[in-house]
């Protein structure tokens, strides 16, 4: 089911990609639009980026193996990793060009952008933010860190399209130089999204624990249990996407072993139900007085 989800959302992605790639790139060819024709590379990156998206999900979706005992979840980061450095080399190519271009200083010689370079750019901007939605959207439904990635993509090929629209706008207003100051905003809006990508697939690959929030409801919810006195030890850390947990919980020191194993299966079972993308959760019995505090 969520591998499904995902084909679908990044079938979805390359298709439309590739028909604002090609539509971008002729509107700034004909259009005379350096702006729109470093927005057309950038959407040719989402291609080459969904592809990557999708093979880390298809390898991360591998059921545990002998070599690989706790999963493949990893795939996935290494697959945003991957997406995340795609997106700064594409960054810095079009920010390059519009430097290079105003350090330069011959705006004479550059040429207005015409009407369809204003249609393609209002295209885009609409277009990529209704898949930045849906993305999110399928990535929150299957917790997937990698189609995420790629909703803020989408994300940051709109604003770079609203960069590209104010610049042509400022253009055909009679300043030439704002079509390359758009570009250099485009490229701060990629980069700043694939550091951000980068980092946050870091913390995922490093053990990072789980939110505040997280580690708060993950005791309200053990502590619900009548039979468990108290909680000794909650540690927890992400996994690619998935969530490991280590949990000591204090119960009555008079109950038998089988009584004891019982209440720990009830919070395990608890625990993991309700938590879809909670994969490992370890539950160790202590025994407690009556009256502990």
């Amino acid at each position: 089911m969520e591998s499904k989800i995902a084909y679908r959302a990044s079938i979805l992605s390359i298709i439309g990609n590739v028909f604002l790639s090609l539509f971008k790139l002729l509107s700034g060819i004909i259009g005379h639009s350096s702006a729109m024709i470093s927005d057309a590379i950038h959407s040719i990156s989402d291609v080459l980026s969904t592809f990557v998206v999708m093979i880390g999900i298809k390898l991360s979706s591998k059921d545990d193996d002998k070599d690989h005992p706790y999963g493949h979840e990893r795939f996935e980061c290494v697959a945003s990793i991957i997406l995340s450095f795609m997106l700064f080399g594409v960054g810095i190519l079009i920010g390059y060009k519009g430097i290079v271009t105003i350090i330069g200083g011959k705006y004479s010689s550059i040429k207005i952008p015409t009407i369809i370079t204003l249609v393609a750019a209002i295209i885009s901007i609409i277009t990529k933010a209704l898949m930045y939605f849906y993305t999110k959207k399928c990535a929150i439904i299957i917790n997937s860190n990698a189609l995420l990635a790629d909703s803020y993509h989408h994300l940051s090929d709109s604003l770079s399209s609203i960069g590209s629209l104010i610049g042509i706008i400022g253009s055909m207003m009679g300043y030439p130089f704002c079509d390359s100051i758009a570009s250099v905003i485009i490229c701060l809006f990629i980069v700043k999204v694939s550091i951000e990508i980068f980092i946050d697939t870091i913390n995922k690959m490093v053990d990072k624990s789980c939110s505040d929030d997280v580690i708060n409801n993950l005791k309200e919810d053990i502590l619900s249990n009548k039979n468990v006195i108290c909680i000794d030890l909650l540690k927890t850390r992400m996994f690619g996407s998935k969530i490991y947990a280590d949990i000591e919980i204090g119960v009555c020191k008079d109950l038998s072993l089988i009584d004891a194993h019982n209440i720990a299966e009830d919070v395990h079972d608890n625990l993991e139900s309700k938590y879809k993308n909670l994969k490992h959760c370890m539950i160790h019995v202590n025994p407690k007085d009556d009256d502990y505090e």
